[in-house]
């Protein structure tokens, strides 16, 4: 078989498994294993694969078809323009929480050296990514999953961010010190009940990276209510949210006396982000 006819019925594979995107998923995972950028791929249509090429990219469809997903195969994604190590240790970054960076990159910190603090970090991404934007700033992340941050750790290590981000193992806020300029947070949201309704590679993430509690906003409510012992005078607490949750996590802000306090939507037009500050 040539690239052309293999990408062709990898692609048709994938849409009778109702994979999303599946021409973009078989040229990905025939990249990978034919170690070659996307791009070149159009450029060897016509050549004709041998069978030690096709073993590993059978293996490769078989599993994605099965729902596995395609930054689990690949071994990485692509979050804010670096490149981050992804495995079942921690939530697959989402296009959300690369807007939720994005968001927070415009906001007004108080200074260049500012300290922030990313609580429920998982593999680190938005630690990382935000040090890559605040070079100045003191960053400290944490998550209750010590197999998140090794992951973390490990993209620390591979960016060359060791030295400017702090990591270690807290539940929230019990073990974390000093006042932070910024929290930010995309903590699990998802609830108990809605485990049957998730998609097949949302079902590979760890159970503890999604699930929330009974309604899902549970874990985001302690937070809202413990933050402000850790807050700067006029800190800013940035969410990532479940659906229709918004209006509830507001009120409750409200009333632990956050102000300028507002509500974002993600490229889909949901309302997936809460902002406040306190003092």
């Amino acid at each position: 078989m040539t690239v052309l006819e293999v990408l062709q019925s990898s692609t048709d594979y994938f849409k009778k498994r109702e994979i999303e995107s599946p021409r973009l998923n078989a040229e990905h995972l025939l990249a990978f294993a034919l170690k070659r950028k996307r791009i070149e791929l159009y450029l060897e249509f016509e050549r004709v694969l041998t069978e030690s090429e096709l073993v590993p990219l059978r293996n490769l469809v078989r599993r994605r078809g099965q729902g596995e997903p395609l930054q689990h195969l690949l071994g990485t994604v692509e979050f804010a323009g670096q490149v981050f190590v992804c495995d079942k240790r921690a939530l697959v970054p989402r296009p959300e929480t690369e807007q939720l960076v994005e968001k927070i990159a415009d906001c007004r910190l108080r200074n260049a050296a500012c300290r922030i603090l990313d609580v429920g970090t998982g593999s680190g991404v938005i630690a990382l990514s935000l040090a890559a934007k605040f070079p100045d700033a003191r960053i400290t992340a944490t998550d209750v999953s010590e197999e998140a941050l090794s992951l973390a750790r490990e993209n620390a290590a591979r960016l060359g961010l060791t030295d400017r981000v702090e990591f270690f193992r807290s539940d929230l806020l019990p073990d974390v010190d000093h006042a932070y300029d910024l929290i930010v947070a995309n903590l699990p949201y998802i609830a108990d009940g809605d485990r049957a309704s998730l998609s097949r590679e949302v079902a590979h993430d760890p159970g503890r990276a999604l699930f929330g509690g009974e309604r899902g906003d549970e874990i985001i409510r302690k937070l809202i209510e413990a933050a402000p012992s850790r807050m700067a005078p006029g800190g800013l607490l940035a969410l990532e949210l479940g659906l229709g949750q918004a209006d509830a996590l507001a009120a409750l802000m409200l009333g632990k006396n956050y102000h300028d306090i507002k509500s974002e939507r993600d490229y889909a037009g949901v309302i997936r982000f809460l902002f406040g500050r306190y003092g």
